[in-house]
């Protein structure tokens, strides 16, 4: 590491360049295509992200197993990288609810003036990616998301409920 920069000065120059990237590269793929192929292909990537940033999550944790509290630490080291708000609930050892109170992803497109488009890039993104850390763990949880900042809620709420294996 620089011996002129600190590791938080360093990660907070990534998130940038990380949340940039991707509102970048989506929104010139509209300016060429339209905003539902965007869409589609953001949804491409945001099906494999889970992958890598959750098998990432369990090298850096020491994470082998499958359990409910090995993917609720690998989601809090994800959420914490990103600078989301939130709060972990874990209501028994099957059940565990995550309250969001500000979602970066959010924050920017309101940001940017395209929070009418923050529901349909929920439906489809939000989905993906938890479906995406729940297949990383066995599929053994399934999430469900209760509520939305992008429908015009004070927070997100997602479960991940035990359920049976996925085959």
């Amino acid at each position: 590491m620089s011996a002129y920069f600190d590791d938080k000065t360093i990660a907070d120059f990534l998130r940038r360049s990380y949340f940039a990237v991707d509102g970048l590269w989506f929104v010139k793929t509209e300016e060429k295509r339209s905003f539902e192929d965007a869409l589609e292909l953001d949804n491409a990537v945001w099906r494999i992200m889970p992958k890598i940033q959750a098998r990432k999550a369990r090298e850096l944790l020491g994470i082998d197993g499958c359990t409910l509290d090995d993917l609720l630490a690998c989601l809090e080291l994800k959420f914490s990288s990103e600078g989301y708000n939130y709060e972990i609930n874990k209501l028994s050892d099957k059940e565990a609810e995550i309250v969001i109170s500000a979602c970066p992803w959010h924050s920017i497109l309101v940001k940017s003036g395209r929070d009418s488009s923050a529901a349909a890039v929920a439906d489809v993104i939000c989905s993906s990616e938890f479906n995406g850390w729940s297949d990383e763990f066995s599929g053994h949880f399934t999430p469900v998301i209760k509520e939305r900042l992008c429908d015009g809620g004070s927070k997100c709420i997602v479960g991940f409920i035990l359920s049976h294996r996925k085959d």
